[in-house]
């Protein structure tokens, strides 16, 4: 009682990781294509939305930035509960089955997942009875789709008033135009929607969310690469035993980000410059460096010159860069539309189905037609003759001779 701890237990190969899985597997295609609106997906998802939110006019001097995060939201669902928001979820987007699985086994499988989480530490065993496994791939999509219902309010305020309300899991992030006593007000209630979720709140004219750093001055929004006090500038070392391209790698992530979030020329020269210590203090040698970001210039501005210091030097240059870095689709974002990819309508797969049905019983008509005779060569009056010999070894079977399999009592140890 009051151990300020919280286990995370391997749960690699046990018996509800498959089962985990699967269900994350048949429902968050589901979220990712209904809850896109109110989801960010990364930072550079952020970053459109506050150019988007910008260029209608919406963004002022005074408007306040504002984040969220909810405190220990994995371990803290209430299970049952939880399982009952998933249902909720599925009967409100008018789904009767899922990929042909109903509701009730779908509930039956994610009861299991949640209760059957056990342990043992000093000899004693654990159950867990309140919210899920940080690891387990269920307990995401659980997450993700009760905090949908807990944030239907909020989000109806934002939409209602233009402003932006996007959520990474437990980080949600918003937009006002209103006081601080207004927002502090809303914000007090959100943090009474649920007696097991509970809010720590930021806000100001600029914050971190995520990996992104966004400030409001005077009414243009400036975006940088943040990094935490606590992180290392630690990367895959040089002389780690890794192919090459692993390093090259690296770096152009690296100077891709960089160009991505830095909303100023200055802002990427002073990223630019981070990058190059942080892979200097990792033993990269400078020569390595010089050559990436040589090579990652030339692909993205080819008309300039070859030298970095002539291609900073263009801050017109540098935000065509910087824009169409931006429309890209990201890592993650690719991956959300291909889960979404995969989802498939009921009427859809009843008609694959029926065609599956339709082919099986062409195929058994077709059969019924014929008569097999093995090796039988005489022709029949009104019927097809097909000469099979499945049951009999075939020409290379017959022909290749093979070495006999050698007892194990006679087999030499290999060296």
């Amino acid at each position: 009682e009051g151990t300020p701890l919280r286990p995370i237990i391997s749960s690699m190969y046990t018996p509800t990781t498959a089962i985990s899985k699967f269900l994350d597997k048949l429902i968050r295609p589901l979220f990712d294509k209904h809850a896109r609106a109110t989801t960010i997906i990364d930072g550079v998802d952020l970053i459109r939305r506050l150019q988007k939110y910008s260029s209608r006019g919406y963004l002022k001097p005074t408007t306040l930035l504002c984040s969220f995060d909810i405190t220990d939201l994995y371990t803290m669902l209430p299970q049952e509960e939880s399982l009952n928001t998933v249902m909720e979820f599925l009967h409100y987007y008018g789904y009767q089955k899922v990929q042909s699985i109903p509701f009730d086994t779908i509930r039956k499988l994610g009861r299991i997942v949640l209760t059957e989480n056990v342990f043992i530490y000093e000899k004693k065993f654990y159950k867990q009875i309140i919210g899920g496994a940080m690891g387990s791939a269920f307990t995401l999509t659980l997450a993700n789709i009760f905090m949908w219902k807990w944030e239907k309010e909020l989000v109806r305020r934002q939409v209602a008033s233009n402003e932006i309300y996007g959520r990474y899991i437990d980080d949600i992030f918003f937009t006002s135009n209103q006081s601080l006593d207004v927002v502090n007000q809303m914000l007090d209630e959100a943090n009474h929607y649920h007696p097991n979720i509970k809010l720590v709140r930021q806000i100001g004219k600029s914050l971190p969310f995520l990996d992104v750093f966004v400030e409001n001055k005077n009414g243009i929004i400036a975006t940088s690469v943040y990094h935490k006090e606590a992180a290392e500038t630690y990367v895959v070392p040089f002389q780690s035993d890794h192919p090459r391209h692993t390093f090259k790698n690296i770096i152009d992530t690296a100077l891709t980000r960089a160009v991505r979030y830095s909303s100023t020329l200055q802002t990427f020269n002073q990223e630019r410059r981070y990058i190059k210590l942080m892979l200097l203090y990792n033993g990269y040698p400078p020569r390595f460096i010089y050559a990436i970001f040589k090579a990652f210039l030339g692909i993205h501005m080819p008309s300039l010159s070859s030298t970095v210091m002539s291609w900073i030097e263009y801050e017109k240059q540098y935000f065509q860069i910087r824009t169409s870095r931006l429309k890209q689709p990201t890592s993650d974002e690719q991956r959300s539309q291909n889960r979404i990819s995969t989802i498939t309508d009921e009427s859809t797969e009843e008609q694959g189905k029926d065609k599956l049905t339709a082919n099986k019983q062409q195929k058994q008509d077709k059969w019924n037609k014929c008569l097999i005779i093995h090796y039988t060569h005489e022709q029949l009056d009104e019927s097809n003759l097909i000469v099979g010999n499945r049951n009999n070894r075939n020409s290379a079977e017959e022909l290749v001779s093979k070495r006999p399999v050698m007892p194990k009592a006679l087999a030499k140890p290999r060296a």
